[in-house]
């Protein structure tokens, strides 16, 4: 647990107890923010009493899996966002979930794990004194832009994948089982990603409306500069799922097209071979016919066997079957 306190966008204190959050907020231009990584009930449940936490947002801090969202309380307000990053190497996606209590004054953020460097934050948060003086709308605003830049990161990830296997698809090589595994699994990663990004748009959307008062009027061009970048971001992602479609059908008309050559030339091959059969089983019949015992009819199958055979083989080359 990390406490610190602002007094006209300047930090005067941090790292003090949990119980000395109320002496703080009695003083005038003071702004504290809480910070708890996997906190227990206890631990909330003393901050709830401190600051007076609905009971319902103290259950979603504590659950897991909170869908981004933004809920309105009598004294407070409770929003749910998720840090996100892709492994470009493994395509396994790593999802941190920040719980945010917004009150007039103070702010607590609840971070499920350790997954979010939230240093950064409080770094330009004292960096930026001159902004921090708007008190918790610039921290929330801090936070989510680190936030929704690291989704900049991960959109850059999936471009890079989708780059590779738009080229794989059109190489010699087949696809192995084990790749159209990996792609399956990063295309689960990149739907979980626009389920988990698309409602924060909503979500910002909300913080700038007047009746929640939060945003003032100095740092509503800083939140307009977030809803732009979550537009942009979910922008990216429908164009992403969009590209992977192509890409899925693409592979299917690539394969289907690589059967169809190898169906051509079996076909073509096998016409060519039954040529002799053919000749061959005309000639071993156990019936009389003309010349039969006779050297000019055994040429004659020869004959029949070697032209038919390459009348068929330069037929299916002019037609690219072979």
């Amino acid at each position: 647990m990390q406490t610190r306190a602002y007094r006209d966008g300047k930090l005067v204190e941090k790292d003090f107890p949990v119980e000395q959050v109320s002496d703080f907020l009695e003083l005038e231009d003071t702004t504290v923010w809480v910070d708890m990584c996997a906190p227990t009930s206890a631990d909330l449940a003393l901050l709830a009493e401190e600051l007076g936490l609905h009971e319902l947002a103290v259950e979603d801090a504590l659950g897991r899996h909170q869908r981004p969202k933004l809920d309105r309380y009598s004294s407070h307000l409770f929003m749910a966002c998720h840090a996100i990053g892709l492994d470009a190497d493994t395509a396994e996606m790593h999802v941190a979930e920040i719980d945010i209590f917004i009150g007039e004054r103070w702010i607590i953020t609840v971070r499920k794990a350790n997954g979010f460097d939230i240093a950064q934050v409080a770094e330009r948060c004292e960096r930026m004194p001159a902004e921090t003086i708007s008190g918790v709308a610039f921290v929330l605003y801090a936070l989510l832009d680190q936030v929704i830049d690291g989704y900049f990161d991960v959109i850059a990830t999936f471009d890079e994948y989708y780059d590779r296997v738009s080229d794989q698809i059109f190489s010699e090589h087949p696809l192995q089982p084990a790749e159209q595994r990996e792609w399956f699994h990063v295309r689960q990663a990149l739907v979980r990603f626009h389920r988990l990004v698309f409602p924060l748009r909503e979500v910002v959307g909300s913080l700038m409306r007047r009746e929640h008062d939060v945003v003032g009027p100095a740092l509503q061009p800083y939140y307009q500069d977030l809803y732009d970048h979550v537009l942009r971001i979910t922008e990216s992602t429908d164009s992403l799922r969009d590209l992977v479609a192509t890409i899925v059908e693409t592979n299917l008309s690539v394969r289907d097209y690589r059967q169809n050559q190898v169906m051509k030339k079996v076909t073509s091959w096998a016409a060519i071979i039954a040529v002799p059969t053919l000749v061959t089983g005309f000639y071993g019949m156990n019936v009389r016919f003309a010349g039969l015992g006779t050297t000019w009819a055994a040429w004659l199958a020869v004959a029949l066997i070697v032209v038919t055979s390459v009348t068929l083989y330069v037929m299916f080359r002019r037609r690219d079957w072979l």
